[in-house]
């Protein structure tokens, strides 16, 4: 077993088996191992102590983990918004073609996460918002929780203010010992297939911030809901009906323990295509990708790009029914457990080809390779995007396809000339 210090022990079976049972426990699950290495998927829980100013511990050349330091930058939800926030910010100051607004004052291309405020300390900037649409329906979820815990749906004013009186919170002016939460304006039209709501879970591998680097796993899959969509307000407390997490989806009486209420991606693909065309599912496809590199770079100036790092996210994103997708949120720690045999396969692959690129031919571990590796190790991985490749090609204008038709430059439109115009910001 090698050890932290780096050092190998010899251990009987039944001494290992102990031994790993007590680093479960710590939040390690192992996930690989051969005659000259053991890997261990940490616990976001355990990467905290790790990095650690008072507690934590100088990470040899031979030790990587699956997390970068301070992941939460993406990975909480009121983390995830503020930094998108400041990243349109930031392009608006620099008179960027990408923070371009409409007549009514919304962004043309940044417009991908739900309008959110965090509670309490925006509960004033959210009872204004409210009240430009009364009829409107508002999604609360705590900030660091995660598999649908702690989700309810308002429509009214006074929801909130019960809520606040049930958390024994005195006031909405002042941060409290309450637990921050978000509360985001609900997705009333999602895309519908069979009636039923679905969301798409897709993982992204990113090796490096800084350059960026991120990886598309081309297996993700869809959630559904086992109960039919309705926006009426009577069913707002039915989470079977408003929430696809399978933690909260595995407990109704019409969960499928076979399928488990998931399709591939892949049938979704074909599903669009047969119903919408193929030009405006390749369309869709490029704005989920668009959204996954945007939102990589709002937070890669804050993240600390520790090269001993890389991390596997969980990417949950709506489509409405205009076939518009939404940023719902990033998952650091996505399930690795299995509901079905498709699951099991699925995140095998997953957790195969993930330890492929981060430890290419199954080799001790160095963090000082190169983070590149070739496309035959990338398995089910397709590079999303490279910016060191795209600044030395010249093609980094975070560009893209709209309709036949491409942002230049300086923010004016290409004609459309009848060809399709290949995404440019990759």
């Amino acid at each position: 077993l090698r050890t932290m210090a780096g050092k190998v022990k010899w251990v009987t079976d039944i001494e290992k088996s102990v031994l790993i049972n007590n680093f479960e426990k710590r939040g390690w699950i192992q996930v690989a191992e051969n005659e000259d290495w053991n890997f261990y998927w940490m616990s976001v829980q355990t990467i905290r102590n790790v990095f650690s100013v008072e507690t934590g511990y100088r990470l040899s050349d031979d030790q990587i983990v699956n997390h970068f330091p301070n992941h939460y930058e993406l990975t909480r939800k009121d983390l995830m918004v503020k930094n998108i926030k400041r990243y349109r910010k930031e392009l608006e100051k620099e008179g960027s073609p990408l923070a371009e607004k409409d007549e009514n004052g919304k962004y043309i291309y940044l417009d991908f996460v739900p309008v959110t405020f965090m509670l309490p300390a925006d509960y004033n900037l959210f009872v204004e918002e409210f009240r430009k649409n009364p009829s409107s329906t508002w999604i609360m979820k705590p900030c660091g929780k995660a598999q649908g815990k702690g989700i309810f749906l308002i429509n009214k004013l006074s929801q909130i203010k019960k809520w606040s009186r049930d958390s024994k919170t005195s006031s909405f002016v002042s941060q409290s010992s309450k637990e921050a939460y978000v509360i985001s304006l609900y997705i009333n039209n999602p895309l519908l297939i069979g009636g039923k709501k679905f969301d798409l879970r897709l993982y992204v591998l990113v090796s490096t911030y800084r350059p960026l680097r991120c990886y598309m796993y081309k297996l993700g899959f869809c959630r559904f809901c086992t109960v039919k969509y309705t926006p009426s307000t009577s069913e707002l407390d039915n989470m079977f009906v408003h929430l696809t997490n399978v933690a909260i989806q595995k407990h109704g009486d019409d969960y499928n323990h076979i399928h488990g209420g998931k399709w591939t991606v892949s049938n979704l693909r074909l599903y669009l295509e047969s119903t919408r065309g193929k030009e405006v599912t390749n369309k869709l496809f490029d704005e989920i990708h668009w959204i996954i590199v945007q939102s990589l770079k709002a937070v890669a100036p804050v993240m600390n790009n520790d090269k001993h790092c890389f991390e596997c996210y969980g990417y949950d994103i709506i489509i409405d029914d205009k076939l518009k997708p939404w940023l719902i949120e990033v998952n650091a720690s996505p399930s690795l457990t299995s509901s079905t045999a498709n699951d099991r396969i699925l995140k095998y692959n997953l957790i195969n080809d993930t330890l492929n690129i981060a430890v290419p031919n199954g080799e001790i571990p160095d963090c000082k390779w190169n983070k590149s590796p070739p496309k035959e190790v990338l398995g089910n991985y397709e590079v999303l995007y490279d910016e060191e490749m795209a600044q030395s090609d010249g093609s980094d204008r975070d560009l893209r396809n709209r309709s036949g038709q491409s942002t230049g430059v300086k923010g004016t439109r290409a004609r459309d000339s009848g060809k399709p115009v290949l995404t440019t910001w990759k």
